[in-house]
């Protein structure tokens, strides 16, 4: 007799990040139990794309705002309570946060420098996407800068 075959369930999430003195913070929150340390991400809505879903879960979840990138940075998988998951990964620069959001008394946020950030994340398939971030954004955040010294 064969398992059942599970199908994946789509979602969408963002990387939240800002430029502070040189240098990039992400910003992570915990999961409702407050127990381990995530990234926004939900379930896409009927009728939206997976990066304006993105955006919606940013506030829902971190009360964050800003213009989602819609270049797709990359996808994860994971299981929760038996059904498996594909995560399509966007970057948040964010522009506007604020204290009062849907989620804002289940959930802590912290800002985080990036390696800080990488350590804190369980899931090694999304560690990978925030280090390769982090590789070209540091590489554009340097190069801007010897840019702007010259």
């Amino acid at each position: 007799m064969r398992g059942k075959v599970s199908k994946e369930l789509n979602q969408s999430g963002v990387i939240p990040y800002r430029e502070r003195n040189g240098k990039i913070e992400i910003l992570l929150i915990t999961t409702r139990d407050r127990q381990s340390w995530v990234i926004p991400k939900g379930g896409i809505v009927n009728g939206m794309t997976p990066p304006d879903s993105a955006a919606k879960e940013a506030w829902e979840e971190a009360g964050v705002i800003g213009q989602v990138d819609v270049n797709e940075l990359g996808t994860y998988k994971y299981r929760k309570r038996g059904k498996v998951y594909r995560v399509k990964m966007y970057l948040l620069p964010v522009e506007m946060i604020s204290n009062n959001y849907p989620e804002a008394n289940k959930r802590y946020r912290r800002w985080l420098d990036a390696n800080q950030a990488i350590k804190l994340i369980k899931k090694d398939s999304l560690k990978r996407i925030l280090k390769g971030f982090i590789q070209t954004k540091s590489h554009a955040c340097s190069s801007s800068l010897e840019f702007s010294q010259q």
